[in-house]
């Protein structure tokens, strides 16, 4: 059997793959700063730190690996430190390179974003356009693909770019809007509400991530949902099927984000940079490199992965909101002043 370390195995993707490959007859080592909630036939669990290089040779001296998935990040959530998720996102990554270059590990894939971007280029974009992350985060993940770039001589490669990744269990800063519209308060859109805004579902994602351990070379490729709807309509699809009291209603752009930006300078908002930017903008990925090289397709539309997301929030919610020991995007963002905006609507 195939034996694939998969990084950040205990966060929401990571579990995902994880379960994923099991299933189709791998086997996976996963390696993670937080525990590991699993115990299943094929899986070792450790945890540790990506910076910690004597840990990681440990790792790849005591396990043969037929392929590397890099799902591991430390995002741009909470209180982090700035040193510690550059560190993170980008030596941790050479990290990884170096030890499957020294093992003779051919195969990684790479985790990347569509935050390498923060405006509306007026089409969906492909891999050749130049990325201008305007945060740290998609900074970070910026320069992780230029180190791993310098490695392609010796190892295949491939980057995969995505979008806000949803299926059930996927909560952080979605969580908010879940608490609204399980409450039947107003879910607000910045403007008419008429941009769209790409997803992937995360079993299309890992999908993905299991074509591009048989891909042969580097290459990067842009991955997300097909039929975009506008975030009113798809907002209005998820109430219906939740049959939720909310109802969508219309913020002022220019006032909204100005709001946003105080807030976030204030450190009283969960938003950053990157969500006041593109709240009220469309971005796109074009994924036509990805169907036509690796053969891949998504399966779900936006509203319909969204829906999954809200159904399993809303059958959970006490749970949910108790979680502490948990990845960013396996429990709830803090609310910070959108709670405001909770009372109000």
């Amino acid at each position: 059997m195939p034996n694939v370390l998969v990084t950040g195995g205990s966060g929401f993707f990571g579990g995902v793959l994880k379960h994923r490959l099991l299933a189709e007859g791998f086997t996976c080592v996963n390696f993670d700063l937080l525990p590991d909630a699993d115990s299943l036939p094929g899986l070792q669990s450790i945890q540790g730190d990506l910076r910690d290089m004597p840990l990681v040779e440990k790792v790849f001296h005591e396990n043969r690996f037929d392929g590397v998935i890099h799902c591991a990040a430390m995002l741009a959530h909470g209180k982090i430190n700035p040193d510690q998720l550059w560190t993170s996102n980008v030596d941790g990554t050479v990290n990884l390179a170096k030890s499957c270059r020294a093992a003779g590990v051919k195969k990684l894939v790479f985790i990347s974003t569509n935050c390498l971007w923060a405006s509306n280029l007026g089409h969906p974009v492909t891999e050749t356009e130049t990325p201008n992350p305007i945060e740290m985060y998609g900074q970070s993940k910026l320069e992780a693909e230029k180190a791993l770039a310098k490695y392609t001589s010796d190892l295949d490669i491939v980057t995969l770019r995505c979008p806000t990744i949803i299926d059930s269990g996927r909560l952080g800063l979605l969580a908010i809007l879940f608490e609204f519209m399980n409450d039947g308060n107003t879910i607000w859109v910045v403007g008419n509400g008429d941009n769209r805004y790409q997803f992937i579902y995360a079993q299309d994602l890992a999908t993905a991530c299991i074509l591009a351990l048989d891909f042969k070379g580097s290459e990067t490729f842009h991955v997300g949902s097909d039929q975009v709807k506008t975030l009113r309509e798809v907002y209005e699809a998820v109430i219906r099927n939740a049959g939720s009291r909310s109802r969508v209603a219309s913020l002022p752009k220019g006032l909204t984000l100005a709001a946003m930006k105080m807030a976030h300078k204030l450190k009283i908002s969960p938003l950053g940079p990157y969500h006041y930017r593109m709240i009220a903008e469309d971005f796109l990925f074009d994924t036509t490199k990805a169907q036509d090289l690796l053969k891949w397709k998504p399966t779900l539309t936006n509203e319909e992965m969204l829906t999954r997301a809200y159904q399993y929030y809303a059958e959970r919610k006490d749970e949910i909101h108790a979680r502490t020991d948990a990845s960013a995007h396996s429990k709830p963002a803090a609310m910070g002043a959108i709670r405001i905006l909770k009372w109000l609507s």
